[in-house]
């Protein structure tokens, strides 16, 4: 999973980067200029606890990659132009989920362009630019069908015909400025245009990054920017980032209390990627034993021939069965043995859906 990091000048966006991926990325006046990449581990206890049961050789966690890219560029006047880079944009349409974040804490030392802090017209510049960007996206190739659509064989000309009426009722969305994830679309029609990777199609999580005084009332704040920002695949959360920053940056014990005084109840690494799953459409699976414990991303809805494709393309192409218990259930009895005792183990087919939670063996022919 690779999630993109935005943000206008001065939002905080590389304090995000920094606090989700325990780095230390330049940020200030020089911060926000250059691209910071990090990959982080996805914490779960149920991984934890299978180590602690099975006592593997190694554990391995599943991860997640963050691309904190620079901040749109600036006009003379300080204020942001309405144009991406093409390189930046190019990096953008490559991440599976954007990160918007967006300034909502007022600082005397650090001035926001315009001079007043306001969210939500942040975000709707920020969101401006991205449709601009598809739409022109969408007009280049609507012009190029067209004169295409006269040459070619009868086959070339009728999927020119299917991408061009794809194009076409997305481009008066865009025109109106309305993401392309607001569009609805038969599942062929998304098919069509998957290859483009449309920046606007791709789910958002927007963070407020707030001021230490307004913690109490996150919750609140995200609440009022959710219900202004009615968009299909989309999320609205609120966090500190320069103090989730300050708190990383402890041990585990100062860490906990730390945030208890802040009446933080998890960690944002964790709230992030959790929410981050939620909007892409997630789930974890588990594969447990004595060599190594390890956690597995696959979409869900995924069968296990799809979950032993994410392990090894040979493991799904020989798949004979999957053993499967839930996580639980396995922890609960102890081992593979009592679960099979208790009849909590099942032997599962090729079109077997995987649950969130699964812990499955997997047969296979070699």
């Amino acid at each position: 999973m690779q999630v993109a990091i935005v943000g206008l000048a001065r939002s905080g966006k590389t304090t995000v980067f920094n606090t989700l991926t325990r780095g230390n990325a330049e940020t200030g006046g020089f911060g926000g200029m250059t691209v910071n990449v990090g990959v982080d581990k996805v914490p779960d206890e149920r991984l934890t606890r299978l180590t602690e049961l099975f006592k593997p050789k190694k554990e391995v966690a599943a991860d997640v990659t963050y691309v904190d890219l620079p901040a749109p560029p600036t006009s003379a006047d300080g204020i942001e132009a309405a144009e991406i880079p093409a390189d930046q944009l190019a990096r953008l349409r490559t991440a599976d989920e954007l990160l918007h974040v967006v300034r909502a804490f007022e600082d005397p030392s650090v001035p926001h362009p315009d001079g007043s802090v306001d969210a939500w017209r942040d975000i709707e510049r920020l969101d401006l630019e991205f449709v601009l960007a598809d739409l022109g996206q969408v007009d280049k190739r609507i012009d190029k069908l067209k004169i295409q659509g006269h040459h070619g064989s009868p086959a070339e000309r009728e999927a020119n015909d299917r991408e061009l009426a794809v194009l076409e009722k997305l481009a008066p969305a865009l025109r109106e400025g309305r993401p392309i994830r607001d569009v609805e679309l038969a599942d062929d029609e998304a098919k069509t245009i998957r290859g483009f990777r449309f920046l606007t199609e791709k789910p958002v999580l927007v963070l407020l990054n707030i001021g230490e005084g307004d913690i109490a009332k996150a919750a609140d704040l995200a609440a009022g920017i959710a219900k202004r920002y009615q968009h299909k695949h989309s999320q609205v959360e609120a966090l500190s980032a320069k103090i989730e920053m300050e708190i990383g940056q402890l041990d585990a014990e100062e860490a906990e209390v730390f945030r208890s005084d802040l009446g933080l109840t998890e960690p944002s690494l964790e709230r992030v990627i959790r929410l981050s799953y939620k909007l892409l459409g997630l789930i974890s699976f588990f594969t447990a034993g004595p060599d190594e414990t390890r956690a597995w991303t696959i979409p869900a809805g995924s069968t296990a021939v799809d979950a032993a494709g994410a392990i090894h393309t040979d493991i799904a192409r020989g798949f004979i069965r999957a053993e499967t218990v839930s996580v639980e259930d396995l922890l609960a009895l102890g081992s593979m043995a009592e679960a099979r005792k208790q009849g909590k183990l099942r032997s599962e087919g090729k079109t077997y859906i995987v649950k969130d939670g699964d812990s499955l063996e997997i047969l296979h022919s070699s």
